[in-house]
């Protein structure tokens, strides 16, 4: 048999009468009431009490152990900690362009309201209030923007919804932390036209370009003419004044002709006719061909 014999427990209690039973219930008592009056209050929640009595309290709890009386009185934990909410809304550009917009705001509950937002929303306040207001802020900006502007201003139109956001939700005792514009997107078919447009610039750009690469090229080569020109006219007029230049000209193209080929490594000996100095000045070279016909 057990060492605690449930029966004669019982049997032992009821022998000794009422007193040992107002005992056994004291201690149950007690412990019930021991055990439901303390509630502990986590790291980033705050508590409110309701009471049966009296209705909701107004006094707030931060994180701790605290005391309520049992059955009379409720604790309600709110997590105060900002948590991420992504919402997407289709709305129309000023254009009547239709525009995909997700935003992504981090909420959490004024700390000093919860018994009003409670009273008047409940626990579940976020998912209340935050799709219907963001739809309205994002519809009530976007309108007033072209599609081209929503990208190209997206920081501008970024702080005017959080700006509008912010007031609406004030109005709920509700603060957020950031908002930001996390997805924008438009129709295929503007997206088609943008590219279309895009390829139309760039087709028109690089016209642009070979014009202009045309236009250099033709006063290139006006110059080069003019100068061309301006050099035969020179070299013409050094002739003229000088037979001696060409002279030195055909000894300049030899000795060129000869660097050339001493860099070869191929060796070979030309006569001077291949080197161009056979052709010396026009008396000393008629002198010397017309000499021997005038003998015969």
């Amino acid at each position: 048999m057990s060492r605690f014999d449930v029966s004669k427990l019982l049997t032992s209690i009821a022998q000794r009468g009422t007193p040992a039973l107002v005992g056994v219930g004291a201690l149950v008592g007690g412990g019930y009431m021991v055990q439901n009056a303390i509630y502990s209050v986590e790291a980033g929640q705050v508590a409110i009490k309701y009471n049966r009595l009296s209705g909701l309290g107004s006094s707030t709890y931060r994180e701790g152990v605290h005391v309520l009386m049992p059955w009379v009185e409720r604790a309600i934990r709110f997590d105060v900690k900002a948590r991420p909410h992504t919402i997407s809304s289709l709305t129309g550009s000023r254009d009547l362009q239709m525009v995909n917009i997700s935003l992504r705001a981090l909420c959490r509950p004024d700390p000093f309201k919860l018994p009003e937002i409670y009273r008047s929303l409940g626990p579940d306040y976020d998912e209340k209030v935050l799709p219907s207001i963001v739809n309205e802020v994002l519809k009530s900006v976007v309108a007033q923007y072209n599609a081209s502007q929503l990208v190209v201003q997206r920081e501008l139109v970024s702080r005017m919804i959080r700006q509008r956001l912010v007031q609406r939700a004030n109005d709920f005792n509700i603060l957020l932390d950031d908002v930001a514009i996390t997805h924008l997107s438009f129709s295929p078919e503007y997206e088609k036209a943008v590219e279309s447009k895009q390829v139309a610039a760039q087709q028109a750009e690089r016209a642009r370009y070979m014009v202009t690469k045309a236009q250099e090229e033709k006063k290139r080569t006006i110059i080069h003419a003019e100068g061309e020109k301006q050099s035969a006219a020179m070299i013409g007029q050094a002739i003229k004044s000088n037979p001696g230049f060409i002279e030195l000209r055909r000894i300049q193209v030899a000795k060129d002709i000869s660097q050339l080929l001493a860099k070869s490594n191929n060796r070979m000996v030309l006569s001077s006719e291949s080197l161009l100095l056979s052709l010396v000045q026009g008396g000393t070279t008629l002198a010397s061909e017309e000499a021997p016909t005038k003998k015969k």
